[in-house]
């Protein structure tokens, strides 16, 4: 057997996130046929288990064989006709994609461009759609990866809705770490990534779209662009005709199945609370190392914490040295805020404790390498830890 050395990093990014070795060893069992009923029942048990975590009862729930953008690129593609206009929310770089990604489907799109570590208002929201009654379409990022700004949606499914179009949501670094409640929202549809709160290898796209927007998908006019993304050929491997339309990757959905089975038996309810516990903790924990949190704190996304680097700081070199020294990955900044920010993931297997504060201490000892006298955040994330008997 070739030799490979992979060393073994603790990953912070915001993606992928830490996978548990209950996962990686899943995806070792025997390959099966992806026509073979015994692999079928197990895509069932994980759209039902996909279900739970989306929060939905929507038949049409299911992994996109590819990566997050994969899902991007099916729920644009599937509800997007040649001409259509489409609001798209820019509040960062996934949203700026997701707007180029529509004017490529030859859609006319109209933008709210946010400033980054900002929220869009659903007044915004609604002047646009007033002033537009065109737009069949509104799509915004739940949580953005590239600030950590969690983006409240409360009221936008109902005020989209009553102007005839729909609401397609980014879940990407969301679903498994914070609530999505695709029901009680009424999201028409979302799409995730298995790499982050999942705590699952990336190369799956889960996706869920409701009655709604399966009507419009109904009414088209035009075949869908994408022959491999195409959501009615799919569903026909999902439903009970079980027609053949692409090889599905085996493995990665015993891995998801895997992942999904850890997160059930946790508790749902409990893994989002962790995810929230532990990204508190952390914000005390740099706010106690004189380090500045980009987004104000009613908008914090818990599962990505974007910080200000310190003055006269070389981020390039304080992250290789991360890496290099302590085997920990985070991330630089993107967009507007390339070079001005670091990204901490807590996401996953990450959103522990003893990831957190092996982070903190080796954060801090890269700063004081670099010059800059950094107080220690370890007693203030033990504080914000344990004050609340979280255990």
């Amino acid at each position: 057997m070739a030799d490979y050395d992979v060393p073994s990093r603790l990953l912070l990014g915001p993606g992928p996130s830490p996978v548990s070795d209950r996962v990686r060893l899943a995806m070792a069992k025997p390959l099966l046929g992806h026509m073979d009923p015994a692999f079928l029942a197990i895509v069932d048990r994980v759209q039902d288990k996909l279900r739970t975590v989306f929060g939905t009862n929507n038949a049409l729930t299911f992994p996109v064989s590819g990566t997050g953008s994969a899902g991007m690129q099916m729920s644009l593609s599937n509800f997007i006709e040649p001409g259509d206009s489409v609001l798209v929310i820019e509040q960062g770089v996934f949203g700026q994609r997701m707007a180029d990604a529509a004017r490529r489907l030859f859609a006319n799109v109209y933008t709210i461009v946010v400033p980054f570590g900002s929220i869009c208002t659903l007044d915004n929201v609604v002047a646009m759609l007033d002033a537009h009654p065109d737009i069949t379409m509104v799509s915004v990022v739940k949580a953005e990866t590239s600030t950590g700004v969690l983006q409240p949606l409360d009221g936008w499914a109902e005020a989209i809705h009553s102007r005839g179009a729909l609401l397609l949501v980014d879940a990407v670094t969301a679903l498994g770490g914070i609530p999505v409640d695709v029901d009680a929202m009424q999201f028409d549809i979302v799409f995730s990534g298995t790499q982050k709160c999942l705590a699952c290898p990336p190369g799956l796209a889960p996706i869920t779209v409701g009655d709604r927007a399966l009507k419009e998908l109904d009414a088209r006019k035009t075949p869908v662009v994408s022959w491999y993304l195409d959501l009615k050929a799919i569903s026909q491997y999902l439903g009970k005709s079980r027609a053949y339309h692409h090889t599905a990757p085996v493995s990665m959905i015993y891995a998801l199945d895997e992942a999904l089975t850890a997160i059930m038996e946790e508790g749902l309810p409990a893994v989002i609370a962790r995810h929230q516990r532990v990204a508190e903790s952390l914000w005390a924990g740099l706010e106690a190392m004189d380090l500045y949190l980009m987004v104000k704190r009613e908008y914090r996304l818990p599962t990505v914490a974007t910080v200000a680097i310190p003055q006269g700081v070389n981020d390039s070199k304080v992250r290789r040295r991360l890496l290099g020294e302590y085997g920990i990955e985070i991330a630089g900044g993107l967009g507007d805020w390339s070079g001005k920010t670091w990204r901490i993931g807590v996401m996953g297997r990450g959103a522990e404790p003893g990831s957190m504060l092996t982070l903190i201490a080796a954060l801090r000892e890269c700063l004081e390498a670099e010059g800059v006298a950094t107080p220690s955040g370890i007693a203030a994330f033990e504080d914000i830890y344990w004050k609340r008997g979280w255990n």
